[in-house]
């Protein structure tokens, strides 16, 4: 425990005192009580000295407990008490108390020290504020030394000094230990509940908090508004919306008088559960409305793709605060709104406020979903400026950045220069390397990260198969996926079979796949199926694929994907009466097809191109300059390949203009209008590449001496000289 070194005070003898009766310095108490400053404290305490009264003396205690609440003055609070020589345990009792509960609570020990030092009779009542104080600073060591004392000298049955335990060994972690005082506790009051439903709650036992609860109520133990508030907020952490209405209805039965912490908490469950229309309602009904239930609103809508209900909710607010604005600029970028996203961070920085580490990780995530390299780089830069530069989650998310935006060299930068890392800055590495093509570094990490005693996580996994699949290493995906089980007890999970399903696949070995579903100790889910119905479209199994397409489809009736990958095989098959059979389908059911995109970023400025792009200020060059292009490639070659990209039955010359006008191809001859010869051209496409653009683009590369790099759905394709990364293995 501390030592009490403070530095002592002269105190005048009482001989040079004059006799003064305490009615004579009345105004004392009320002045203390209006006291907010540290000179003004000293200039009372001079004129309680002049009293000559006792250190025992009530307006002395009133004096202490006054300087603790006030900033700066403990310490010379604590000086004063230093100097009292003859201490009483009721007086001490009455200090402890006061400093348990001040903003420095760790200080209550240099008082109890001194009382076991100067030979203070230590009670029971002395120990509930230790406890207290213990508790406050996750004091582990001086509870349990308390815990010991209380046993010694038979405190340890009084039902305040159990309730103080117990709270000790919650705020410390040790959950356990506080259950085993509070089941043989003889007398349990609401508060001692609450500190147990709260210990779990903090210890992120949420199920048992639930437990718990109902434990008290079976108690006939009335919660109130704090343990409702709790057991709610473990609700809300676990999603649990059945527990959450059951708790709802028990306020609305017991007319339990809801204040606006209380309602924002139900709030806050309903939003985390998904269920909108009741946290709504609820929200409507709350007045006034607060930041908390209003930020808690729009990140609500935001999770379930109602971006523009967020905005909604945003833009009411008269006071934006910080928290407000980062949720509404996460709402964004995780709605795949990754433009209006930065626009709202530039509108905050305009608006006076300095983002924090959350706002720069919505941001980074922002500028990965674009894949704008120059915007990567700006906010690289924003971030060293605000001193974030060595911030270990900020660091793991602009690998991520700088590998979703094509430059994996800046993400090895970043990852070489980290002081620290974890789990998931080695995860991010691998994973960039695997969706770039390198398969042999991804493993090279993979192995280095074991070797530095970095424990591979599931994510990690995922990370390392899918480099695996698209590089065709079947034989080392097997093994790892092997080991996830064998060496390091992580139960392979949907996506990890999907990752195994679409390595076997695209190897060709589709019965493999096929033998590996049926062996999953679950039933597969849409990931699975649709990785062997891909799978099928490649390599044109048109049985297989229709039986994966049924299952794909029994399980999400309205999945475009696989109605459209059952369309591409019955396509490449010349079965167009089956192609017409599910357009038709799609069309009765109102099932769009996704649209085609691709985003290029040109001197700052992001541009959008959809198939048959018509919108863009320069669409006629770009239109020519796609003419040229096209005739200048005829010269190397190349001539269009309708087959599986244009999924009607048209005739062949239309069916070639219509896959000469793929969003990919407009980016890519946009960007040639505007970049030197020898420069790189960066294009990101929300689809799968097809097999004629990647043609196409490989010859552009070569005739044009261009580097370009392009992300689609699942992987990078680096094209140079007319050879692409992927090794036209995709």
């Amino acid at each position: 425990m501390a030592s009490m070194n403070q530095t002592p005070l002269a105190f005048p003898s009482r001989q040079t005192l004059k006799p003064t009766t305490i009615n004579q310095h009345n105004h004392l108490p009320s002045a203390l009580t209006s006291t907010i400053t540290l000179p003004q404290l000293k200039q009372i305490h001079c004129q309680i000295l002049k009293t000559g009264l006792n250190h025992s003396n009530p307006l002395l205690l009133e004096f202490l407990i006054s300087s603790f609440s006030l900033p700066n003055s403990l310490d010379y609070a604590l000086s004063v008490f230093n100097q009292i020589s003859e201490l009483e345990t009721h007086f001490c009792n009455q200090v402890l108390r006061a400093l348990s509960r001040s903003i420095q609570p760790e200080k209550t020990f240099l008082v109890y020290e001194k009382m076991r030092k100067d030979g203070v009779v230590v009670d029971r009542f002395s120990l509930p504020s230790l406890l207290k104080a213990s508790s406050r600073i996750s004091g582990l060591k001086q509870g349990v030394e308390l815990h010991g004392f209380a046993s010694k000298l038979g405190f340890d049955v009084d039902p305040y000094v159990q309730t103080g335990l117990v709270r000790v060994y919650a705020a410390c972690g040790r959950i356990l230990e506080s259950r085993l005082l509070f089941d043989k506790m003889l007398q349990r009051d609401i508060v001692t509940w609450s500190i147990m439903i709260d210990g779990y709650y903090q210890s992120q036992l949420y199920d048992e908090a639930l437990v718990m609860f109902e434990e008290m109520k079976n108690s006939n133990v009335e919660p109130d508004r704090l343990v409702l508030t709790t057991i709610l907020s473990a609700c809300s952490r676990t999603r649990n919306l059945k527990s959450g209405k059951a708790i709802h209805d028990y306020i609305m039965k017991k007319n339990v008088v809801m204040d606006a912490h209380l309602q924002s908490t139900l709030i806050t469950m309903y939003a985390n559960c998904g269920s909108m229309d009741m946290a709504q309602h609820l929200y409507d009904k709350l007045r006034p409305s607060n930041i908390i239930a209003t930020t808690t609103m729009i990140t609500g809508y935001s999770k379930i793709g109602k971006i523009e209900a967020a905005r909604s909710i945003f833009d009411q607010i008269s006071e934006k605060d910080l928290v407000s604005w980062s949720a509404m600029i996460s709402g964004y970028a995780e709605s795949d709104w990754p433009q209006e996203s930065l626009k709202l961070f530039n509108d905050m920085q305009a608006s006076g406020l300095k983002p924090d580490q959350v706002t720069m990780l919505s941001v980074i995530s922002a500028c990965s979903q674009l894949g704008a390299l120059d915007q990567a780089e700006w906010v690289r830069i924003f971030i060293e400026n605000l001193g974030f530069g060595n911030v270990l989650p900020i660091n793991n998310a602009l690998i991520d950045m700088y590998a979703k935006c094509g430059n994996l060299a800046e993400a090895k930068r970043v990852f070489d220069k980290m002081r620290k890392r974890n789990v998931i800055s080695w995860t991010s590495m691998i994973t960039g390397f695997g969706i770039h093509g390198n398969a042999d570094t991804a493993l090279r990490l993979f192995h280095q990260m074991k070797d530095e005693k970095i424990e591979p996580n599931a994510v990690t996994f995922m990370g390392i198969l899918y480099a695996c699949s698209h590089a065709g290493l079947v034989d080392m995906g097997r093994q790892i996926f092997a080991s996830m089980t064998n060496d390091y007890k992580i139960a392979p999970q949907q996506e990890h079979y999907g990752c195994m399903v679409d390595l076997f696949g695209r190897a060709n070995l589709l019965r493999e796949a096929l033998e590996l579903i049926e062996s999953m100790p679950f039933p597969p889910n849409v990931i699975v199926w649709g990785a062997l119905l891909s799978a099928c479209k490649v390599h044109n199994d048109v049985e297989l694929g229709e039986f994966a397409a049924k299952r794909l489809l029994d399980l999400d009736p309205e999945h475009d994907g696989a109605h459209v990958q059952l369309s591409n095989i019955y396509a490449k098959a010349g079965r167009w009466n089956d192609v017409e059979e599910v357009r038709k389908f799609m069309k009765n059911q109102g099932i769009s097809k996704e649209k085609g995109g691709s985003r290029i970023e040109l001197n700052g400025q992001i541009h959008e191109f959809l198939v048959r792009d018509k919108n863009h200020p320069q669409v006629n060059e770009i239109y020519e300059k796609l003419d040229e292009v096209v005739n200048k490639l005829k010269l190397v070659g190349y001539a269009p390949n309708s087959t599986g990209s244009v999924l009607v039955d048209l005739e062949e010359e239309e069916k070639k203009e219509v896959v000469l006008w793929h969003s990919e191809k407009l980016a890519l001859c946009y960007g040639l209008l505007g970049v030197e010869k020898g420069s790189c051209i960066r294009i990101v496409k929300n689809l799968r590449v097809c097999e004629d653009c990647h043609t196409f683009i490989k010859l552009v590369s070569k005739v044009y001496e261009m580097e370009i790099a392009v992300r689609d759905r699942s992987r990078f394709h680096h094209y140079k000289d007319g050879v692409c990364s992927c090794k036209d293995y995709w």
